[in-house]
């Protein structure tokens, strides 16, 4: 049976909503809006939903990513394997589908970059944590 690292899976969980939190709000919000045809100004459905939602898809994708982390990996074998991860299973699924819904290339490099440095947090944060 695996050993999981809870406390260091819930902060995994937390960085991506700091990450996120930072990615969508300063950083990339009146672009994303406008690229995602959003304003900017409407509230998300109900909010404890939405984060709920957010809350329980990003501990599902730390946990899993965890067991995924190779016996033994660091912080810079986290690194790598979640670059790759965010790199070549999250963008290129996102890239898939912005295409056939025509989605702008400036949306997909927005969404895809949070969750590229999501999964290279999850994999410093697991791999250091020991």
């Amino acid at each position: 049976m695996l050993q999981l690292n809870w406390l260091a899976i819930i902060a995994a969980t937390a960085s991506a909503f700091l990450l996120g939190g930072l990615w969508y709000g300063p950083l990339f919000k009146k672009a994303w809006c406008r690229e995602a045809g959003v304003d900017p100004d409407a509230k998300p459905g109900h909010p404890g939903r939405v984060f709920a939602v957010a809350i329980v898809c990003a501990f599902l994708a730390a946990t899993i990513f965890s067991m995924l982390m190779p016996p033994g990996a660091n912080a810079v074998d986290g690194f790598g394997v979640g670059f790759v991860v965010g790199l070549f299973f999250v963008s290129m699924s996102f890239g898939i589908n912005y295409a056939f819904a025509q989605r702008s290339l400036k949306l997909w490099m927005i969404d895809s970059g949070y969750h590229i440095l999501q999964f290279i947090l999850y994999g410093v944060i697991l791999g250091a944590w020991k």
